[in-house]
This record gives structure tokens, C-alpha cells and sequence, in this order.
């Protein structure tokens, strides 16, 4: 009994602790201390100090939403609604979740304020596209799917990549997506006649290489012919998403023989 009320103790502890964060502000006396010394002491000491801070009934993720609701509602989309929107993204809120909040508020306080408020939220989400809020954000470049993780291939890969079949009829052909940095290995579609393989460029940006030639950058649009027999890779840039068509050229005897890796020292050296 007696450590069941120590622990119980602890947690109370912890959640006291928890109640009592206090957000440190200093704008105020930083821009206006000389000028107007009350107002920089309500802003730094109340607003921030006491308000903000009261996050036992309300969270700062919670309190972000609701002041930039308000900013926004209010057309204020100036300096002040940059920091809020910061502050949001400090507080948990993502990219993805700042463009359906903005969103919904349009239908609300105005489609201008919306469109007003969107430019100062791009540049302060601009470095945030990760995860899966950079996958959907690639979604959205291209019309075909991205599909699943490319689970059975996996092993022939350098980084993550998505498989989505397009067409299995007449002329199969997929939709492979590729991660920034992801590569597969060097490989050869083997083929006694005809085979080989064409690749379309339909999103980002990407390198294919053939084994004693120069890299040739993949970009929207760009059709890659590859011979059957001819060792080569293909994949992502470091810095970018990609996607390409992979169409299958029939051949008799095709078989795909996978190699060693991509070497980073070889694929970081493209520019």
C-alpha cells in the first residue's frame, strides 16, 4: 500500500510539473520596453507568462489552433500570425494538418484570408515535408498512384521504395516511386531476343546509368530506352522524390539478374 501511494505520488508530481511549464517571451520588452513598458510587460508576463502557460485544461498545441483561427479570422495575417504559426508547428501541429486547418477556416472567415494565410504558412512548413507528409505531398505531383512498399523487391534496394501495377494486360507496366536517395542495385534484364525494359519519367527527379557511360537525369517526360543485356541502375536524386513508368519489353528466355549495390560513394558524386 505504502508504494502505491509513493507511486501515485509521483505521477501527481509529474502532472503538477507539467501544469506549472512556464513560456518564457521577451518580445515585448525586446521591441517595445522603452516605448511602451506596461504593454510589453502584459504581452511577455500575462499573455504569455499566465495565459499561454495555464496548459492544464488546454494544451499548446490546443491554444495555437485557437489563435491562429482567431488571426486568421480576423484578416491579421501579418508578422504576428508568422510567429503563431511557428509556434504551432513547435507545438506539434504538421504541414499536413496547417493546410486542412486553413482550409476549413475558408469556408469561415473568408477564401482572401485563406489564400493570405497559406503564403505565410508555405514558407514556415517549407522544411518540414517528411515522413508522410512528404510522400502525400508527392502524391499530389502526379496522376498515378505510389502504391505499396515494394516489400518483394526490397533486398535489391538502397532506401525505400512503392510499387503500384498499372496495367497487367498487353503491355504490363507499374508505377515505381522511389524515396530521396533510394536507388536498386546494378542489374541486367537478360534476354536471348528482344527484352529490355523503357522507363517514363512521371514525377521528381531521378538518374539511370548504364555501366561505362555517364549517369542521364530522369525528369518528367523523359523516356529511358534500356537494352536487354546491358548492366545499369536507376533511382532517385539524393534530393528528391521520383517516379518513373517501368514497361517490361517481351523477350524470349527474359530473365531479371540482380547485382551489387549502388556504391554511396559512386551515387553521391552525381550532381
Amino acid at each position: 500500500m505504502n508504494r502505491l501511494i509513493i507511486f501515485l505520488m509521483g505521477i501527481a508530481c509529474i502532472f503538477n510539473v507539467m501544469a506549472q511549464t512556464k513560456i518564457v517571451q521577451t518580445a515585448g520588452r525586446q521591441q517595445l520596453g522603452d516605448f511602451a513598458p506596461e504593454f510589453a510587460r502584459l504581452n511577455d508576463d500575462i499573455l504569455f507568462g499566465e495565459v499561454w502557460s495555464r496548459n492544464d485544461l488546454l494544451s499548446l498545441r490546443d491554444r495555437s489552433l485557437v489563435t491562429i483561427t482567431s488571426l486568421i479570422s480576423q484578416g491579421i495575417t501579418d508578422s504576428s500570425l508568422t510567429f503563431h504559426l511557428q509556434e504551432a508547428k513547435k507545438n506539434g501541429i504538421t504541414r499536413t494538418e496547417a493546410a486542412e486547418i486553413i482550409t476549413h477556416i475558408a469556408f469561415y472567415a473568408g477564401w482572401p484570408k485563406a489564400w493570405a494565410a497559406f503564403r505565410l504558412a508555405k514558407d514556415v512548413w517549407s522544411d518540414d515535408i517528411k515522413g508522410e507528409d512528404a510522400k502525400a505531398e508527392f502524391q499530389r505531383q502526379m496522376i498515378f498512384p505510389i502504391g505499396e512498399p515494394n516489400t518483394a523487391y526490397a533486398k535489391y534496394f538502397i532506401g525505400n521504395s512503392y510499387l503500384a501495377q498499372v496495367s497487367d494486360s498487353q503491355i504490363p507496366f507499374a508505377n515505381v516511386t522511389f524515396e530521396p536517395g533510394c536507388r536498386n542495385n546494378w542489374h541486367i534484364h537478360k534476354a536471348d531476343k528482344g527484352g529490355g525494359q523503357m522507363l517514363v519519367g512521371v514525377a521528381g527527379r531521378g538518374w539511370y546509368q548504364e555501366e561505362g557511360k555517364s549517369a542521364v537525369e530522369i525528369l518528367p517526360g523523359t523516356v529511358i530506352h534500356i537494352p536487354a543485356n546491358v548492366k545499369h541502375w536507376h533511382g532517385a536524386a539524393k534530393d528528391s522524390w521520383f517516379a518513373h513508368l517501368a514497361f517490361s519489353v517481351p523477350g524470349e528466355k527474359s530473365e531479371n539478374v540482380w547485382l551489387e549495390p549502388v556504391s554511396d560513394e559512386h551515387y553521391l558524386s552525381l550532381e
